[in-house]
């Protein structure tokens, strides 16, 4: 299938590894234009140099935390300069830290909130003249499995990521009469560093071995093992693709069957 994304132009934040790494990777194959972001400039610059030179396509670089105000404006702006517009917006970010609801203070739920909601607002508010401009907008959030069936000990993301299936939902309905397109991937436990970080902390409150920890959470998916960062990317592109035109509003699992309900 042709999923028609040449030139289109896509800015994918949280890209220098993992689930954002992946998806840019497969934007860049398939002919898109990409801007990948992170926190280190470095990083970023490093890990559109690889891809450039892996596909042959256009790729930048661009340092920020988009878990600060002010950062995603300035963001959006100069990805929409380097390539021109912006037709694609891709919202991820790392997850907040792991532990139970009586070990976090207020300052670290505020950091939270910046980090796995507001900072999907601003983008996407600062993404949205120039979306209007594209006769392809789409964008797609990035959230977890657990706003269907939370995950023991991560109650700051269990309960922020929720709202960010609300605002995609809402604005799906809200915008979707201008053409611009939104849905949500909740990904399962996938092999991924920030995954790979999550073992390792319920290896030490259990007292076990990472390598236990990863044998145990496999296991809750119906084909038995974990995800890996390509297989959500292939659903991740095929959302924001013009192949999916008329999908939007979708919060789509992706995540092996670990979830157990129906709806």
């Amino acid at each position: 299938m042709d999923l028609n994304l040449t030139a289109k132009r896509a800015l994918v934040t949280g890209a220098t590894r993992g689930l954002g790494f992946a998806t840019a990777r497969l934007l860049s194959q398939e002919g898109a234009v990409v801007c990948i972001n992170g926190r280190a400039e470095a990083n970023a610059q490093a890990a559109a140099n690889a891809l450039a030179a892996e596909t042959g396509q256009p790729v930048y670089g661009l340092g920020a935390d988009v878990s600060l105000a002010g950062a995603a404006e300035s963001l959006v702006q100069a990805a929409a300069a380097q390539m021109g517009g912006l037709d694609l917006l891709v919202c991820n970010a790392g997850g907040p830290p792991p532990g139970a609801f009586e070990s976090f203070d207020e300052e670290t739920w505020q950091k939270a909130v910046n980090l796995s909601f507001l900072s999907n607002v601003r983008l996407i508010r600062a993404a949205l003249p120039f979306l209007r401009q594209s006769a392809f907008a789409s964008v797609l959030t990035v959230t977890s499995y657990s706003v269907k069936q939370p995950i023991p000990n991560l109650v700051l993301s269990n309960s922020i990521r929720a709202a960010t299936v609300g605002l995609t939902k809402s604005l799906a309905l809200e915008l979707g009469k201008e053409g611009i397109r939104f849905n949500s991937i909740l990904p399962g436990w996938t092999e991924t560093e920030r995954v790979g970080e999550l073992m390792s902390a319920r290896a030490r409150l259990n007292n076990s071995t990472v390598e236990v920890e990863i044998a145990r959470q496999a296991q809750e998916s119906a084909l038995g093992r974990m995800g890996n960062p390509q297989e959500f990317a292939n659903a991740a592109v095929f959302l924001l693709s013009p192949a999916a035109a008329y999908i939007t509003g979708v919060m789509l699992t992706v995540d092996g069957g670990m979830y157990r309900g129906t709806l």
